[in-house]
């Protein structure tokens, strides 16, 4: 069991020499959610050791090609492979002929188990172990939701404390499952051998101006992967297009309190991406981290 991010592509409206178009594949123990997936996704994937299979879950943002011309693809390889399991796709209601299109975008064996869960304002969009993900709108030209994937919180067990409590063996297990325990001629609860341990939290922020939705979004993230399209120079032309400067991404995470920040979606007009990590650096005092093609980006470990 992981859970990491891994980074398929960068690039904001083209591919570059550097860059392939968006994608990112977020590994949570035995899923595996697939955002954005751009053009040459499905290649981007074989280069990163990961198979159709690992995909148990799709979200698309919004229904500009760099952010899903790759579905044709991924869809026809998740047929291919057989792949048994049900796979959500995640994504704006209004763009429901564009996902037809892209569906079935050519002649293929259609054997792919797909679910079509359109998304048509905030709210929850799926429950499980795995936790709960919710969408809220983002401020871009075309309808446009950001996900955010929050693990329910739970207790951590202290050994310590059950040594001195008398619990041990199964009754560890019991104590887990029922609250409480007979250790010792006594009644041992949950709460006095154990901690609470916040659940950990994903978001991923694309396309959008500064909105309040993206800092709901990101509220205390243990990881954001969100746009920075441009630099605070191009702030105007950030506006007009309804994207983020690095700038006001790192705005965004400080705010919202998160811990580690990714920033990724560069525009062409800058070939080094690093220069969007220098001016991040200066609104954001947590870890940043400039995506790069193919590089795993682990969340977190949990807060102490």
């Amino acid at each position: 069991m992981s859970r990491e991010l891994i980074v398929l592509g960068t690039a904001s409206q083209v591919p570059t020499r550097q860059r392939a178009h968006n994608g990112y594949l977020l590994r949570w123990d035995d899923q595996g959610i697939l955002f954005d997936p751009g053009e040459g996704c499905q290649r981007q994937l074989l280069l990163a050791g990961a198979a159709a299979s690992d995909i148990t879950r799709i979200c698309v943002t919004h229904f500009h090609g760099d952010h899903c011309l790759g579905l044709p693809g991924i869809v026809q390889r998740l047929s291919l492979d057989r792949v048994p399991h049900e796979v959500p796709v995640h994504f704006p209601g209004s763009g429901a002929e564009f996902l037809a299109r892209l569906r079935h975008a050519s002649h293929f064996h259609d054997l792919a188990r797909i679910a079509e869960c359109p998304v048509d304002g905030d709210g929850v969009v799926a429950q499980g172990p795995f936790g709960t993900i919710t969408a809220r709108r983002l401020n871009h030209p075309v309808e446009s939701y950001g996900y955010r994937l929050a693990e329910p919180d739970g207790r951590r067990m202290l050994p310590e404390r059950l040594a001195e409590l008398g619990v041990r063996g199964p009754d560890v297990g019991l104590l887990q499952r029922a609250g409480s325990v007979v250790a010792g001629g006594r009644l041992v609860t949950l709460a006095e051998a154990s901690e609470p341990r916040p659940g950990q939290v994903v978001a991923f922020v694309m396309d959008t101006g500064w909105c309040d939705n993206a800092i709901r979004l990101a509220e205390g993230a243990d990881l954001l992967v969100i746009e920075s399209t441009f630099l605070e120079s191009e702030a105007a032309l950030a506006a007009e297009a309804g994207h983020l400067t690095a700038a006001q991404a790192a705005r965004i995470a400080t705010e919202a309190g998160v811990r580690r920040l990714v920033l990724t979606h560069f525009s062409q007009r800058h070939p080094d991406a690093s220069v969007f990590g220098q001016e991040a650096a200066a609104h954001f005092d947590g870890d940043i981290v400039v995506a790069e093609e193919l590089a795993r980006v682990p969340v977190p470990a949990r807060r102490a």
